[in-house]
């Protein structure tokens, strides 16, 4: 199973033999292909060969490009996951309203569920209480949008009373970093179970590639959330960039075993696949049960 993130931050050339990426710079250095999860390429300087980009393709493996701000840009997303991607993406166009009602309802509550369990460690006990008041009146499609009132809730005992998500500064930098590079995973995921990223089960954002994505992201935030809070960044480059792409490295428990967070992420989207197209909510998979 793969497992490696491989940032590549120097200029340099990537090229592929014998089942090794190889990476030629001021060092030649070879990386199993196999291991691989995650690329990040940090630098527009580096050259990667059509042969590499095949195999990388091939293998379902997660290529992020940034920009000059070694941001994430853009992503290498094959166009066909699995060999029975067309029955999947098929099943995935009627799957009705009622399912995609509990489904979501699910998600939202688990989200709202992390984020007043994350509370209480920093003392935040009367938050969290309110918080944990939401939960039930999580209604079907999340219609009451429980989930907007606890993020204001979350995130003014998180980073202050003056915190606002749409603001630029170190904080909300390091937040969208991380929530990319998890995105970037679901993405992963998704693709690779055969289904499509554009089509979710609430967002339906005609200019978002990544609906499904989105949708099935959020109970996994609060791991990014907490790694913010716990750097407590007062700068945000390379080196804190790297800190936050490790945190797909980090172990959290998903079907009462320890897992990466990568795998996790397997563990969760094929559970909600299960879910979704047999009508059975219990068949979900959440992190810390």
């Amino acid at each position: 199973m793969s497992w490696r993130t491989v940032v590549i931050s120097s200029r340099c050339k990537l090229d592929c033999k014998m089942g090794f990426m190889v990476v030629r710079g001021e060092e030649t250095k070879k990386v199993f292909l196999d291991d691989i999860a995650v690329v990040i390429i940090e630098n527009p300087a580096v050259a990667l060969t059509g042969c590499l980009l095949e195999a990388l393709a091939e293998k379902k493996i997660r290529v992020i490009f940034c920009d000059s701000k070694r941001n994430p840009q853009s992503e290498l997303v094959p166009y066909y996951g699995c060999y029975d991607s067309t029955r999947k993406i098929k099943a995935q166009t009627e799957w009705g309203d009622s399912v995609k009602g509990a489904v979501w309802a699910e998600i939202v509550s688990e989200k709202i569920r992390k984020q007043a369990e994350f509370l209480p460690e920093l003392n935040c006990t009367k938050e969290a209480a309110l918080l944990g008041s939401y939960l039930p009146q999580v209604e079907f499609h999340d219609a009451t949008n429980r989930e907007a009132h606890a993020a204001k809730v979350y995130f003014n005992a998180l980073f202050g009373m003056d915190f606002s998500r749409s603001e630029e500064n170190v904080t909300n930098a390091a937040l969208n970093y991380g929530y990319g590079i998890v995105l970037s995973a679901f993405n992963r995921e998704i693709v690779s179970e055969g289904y499509l990223t554009q089509l979710g089960i609430f967002h339906d954002n005609m200019f978002n590639h990544y609906n499904l994505s989105c949708d099935l992201m959020e109970p996994f935030r609060i791991i990014v959330d907490r790694a913010v809070k716990r750097y407590d960044f007062q700068s945000f480059s390379s080196e804190e960039k790297h800190l936050m792409v490790d945190i797909l490295n980090n172990k959290v428990t998903i079907k009462r075993t320890k897992q990466t967070v990568l795998n996790a992420i397997k563990i969760y989207c094929r559970s909600i696949f299960e879910a979704m197209n047999s009508g059975d909510i219990s068949a979900i998979s959440l992190l810390f049960r």
